[in-house]
């Protein structure tokens, strides 16, 4: 069997990433953690998220990182490279947790707590 990769993406103390933590967990599932807050937003990354899920996406506009922001500044992220320069000035505005999962030479990304798609994921990379 081809062994999976999984990362998850996201803040420690986010209730959001700290569920999807626990049920990667209960399911057996082996990932590692990035920790945005420690090891900042990779850059590199971010066009595959916004590829796979879109930048509208990515920002989370109902958190409260986004509303902290000024009218101005709210109204200023209109594509990738505008939400990108966001994302990576400000981690807390990313929609948590960000999930990739590399199987089979394929790399699949969630945005959120998505146990239904992580579990056909992990159906898939049992072959099933």
């Amino acid at each position: 069997m081809t062994t999976s990769l999984i990362t998850v993406y996201g803040i420690p103390n986010c209730d959001t990433v700290k569920k999807s933590r626990t049920w990667l967990t209960e399911h057996g599932v082996d990932y590692q953690f990035h920790d945005f807050k420690k090891q900042g937003v990779p850059a590199h990354r971010l066009p595959d998220w916004m590829a796979a899920a879109g930048w509208q996406k990515l920002v989370n506009r109902q958190g409260t990182t986004w509303r902290k922001l000024d009218a101005q500044a709210q109204a200023a992220v209109t594509n990738d490279d505008t939400a990108s320069a966001l994302m990576q000035a400000q981690p807390s505005v990313i929609k948590r947790p960000v999930v990739e999962w590399q199987h089979g030479g394929q790399v699949h990304i969630s945005v959120g707590f998505a146990p239904d798609q992580w579990q056909m994921w992990l159906g898939r990379a049992a072959g099933t």
